[in-house]
């Protein structure tokens, strides 16, 4: 259906030849478009009738007070299934430091919430195929599992601004929500209205990158310089995704028209993770809360680990 739908209207209704760059370059851009955004408005709203009582100050209370492993692992678990903005890494980062959750299980947290969750799971599974889904969000439980028991051998506490630690958490508790089957209607609604309200330019912006791409750059040029096995793709595809600003959904486009002419698999996924988790906004959100020493080595941590990831792919492959 949404490959007909942008057949139609690249091919018929813009009259473009379907051999030439920018007849390939619409048709893909239309049949993401509409398929992305088909599948997050039905995944949000399903996921948030489940999520309905889920809070930030819940996750908090649910990791406290549990053993160290158990605590990295719940927050891991809790970060791919709660897909908070980043606006909301420092409240939380705030509710976790309060409640004496260890700061690396709380980096373990921050580092799943943008790379994985529900949504660009289920939109990976359909346009990329279930095995790189597997492969991308696998790869990503063990980086943030590995990346915040790194970050805790730095003891990153003594780099946390003064503020935080003097922050009562009684401040920031939400009211109870309304739990009836109308009222976890209107939380699924309000989250597909905030969710898809707040990322869709940046869905548009990587799909459009994507189509370009998919369009207009020459498989051959592609396979010369990012489809071998060259060492400096990957850590090269890890320094583009900083200056850029997506989540896990938005970069799944430029992912599929990368693998399409021919990337290697472990330079897509290098660059989809440096994309989701290591882009300059993220930094310059936690720089609120964290100084720069502990922000260089969170950025050093996972910069390496994406490049050992693509790395091990690469070879894999």
């Amino acid at each position: 259906m949404f490959e007909s739908l942008g057949n139609l209207i690249a091919y018929q209704w813009l009259d473009l030849p379907p051999q030439s760059p920018a007849g390939a370059a619409v048709q893909f851009f239309v049949m993401d478009v509409t398929k992305i955004f088909t599948l997050l408005v039905v995944v949000i709203y399903v996921m948030g009738l489940l999520r309905a009582l889920l809070s930030p100050e819940k996750v908090r209370d649910f990791v406290r007070g549990r053993p160290k492993w158990l605590a990295r692992t719940l927050a891991i678990g809790l970060g791919a299934v709660t897909p908070f903005c980043s606006c909301s890494s420092v409240p939380l980062f705030i509710g976790f430091v309060e409640a004496g959750i260890p700061l690396g299980v709380t980096f373990s947290f921050l580092i799943a919430s943008p790379m994985i969750n529900e949504v660009a799971a289920v939109i990976l599974v359909g346009i990329l195929g279930w095995k790189l889904a597997a492969l991308y969000i696998l790869s990503g439980l063990v980086v943030a599992y590995l990346g915040g028991v790194v970050m805790e051998r730095f003891r990153p506490e003594r780099w946390v601004e003064a503020y935080v630690w003097k922050i009562r958490m009684g401040e920031m508790h939400r009211e109870e929500p309304d739990t009836s089957l109308a009222g976890r209607h209107r939380y699924a609604w309000s989250e597909v209205k905030e969710i898809v309200g707040r990322i869709w330019k940046w869905v548009v912006i990587g799909i459009a990158v994507g189509a370009l791409f998919h369009g207009f750059v020459p498989a051959a040029w592609v396979s010369e310089h990012l489809g071998g096995d060259d060492w400096y793709t990957v850590p090269l595809a890890v320094l583009l995704g900083v200056p850029l600003y997506s989540n896990a959904t938005g970069v799944i486009p430029i992912a599929e028209a990368m693998l399409g002419k021919g990337v290697a698999l472990g330079t897509v996924l290098a660059l989809m993770m440096s994309i989701a988790a290591l882009s300059l906004p993220e930094m310059l959100i936690l720089r609120k809360v964290i100084r720069w020493p502990a922000l260089a080595l969170y950025a050093g941590v996972l910069a390496v680990a994406f490049t050992l990831v693509g790395w091990g792919f690469n070879f894999i492959a």
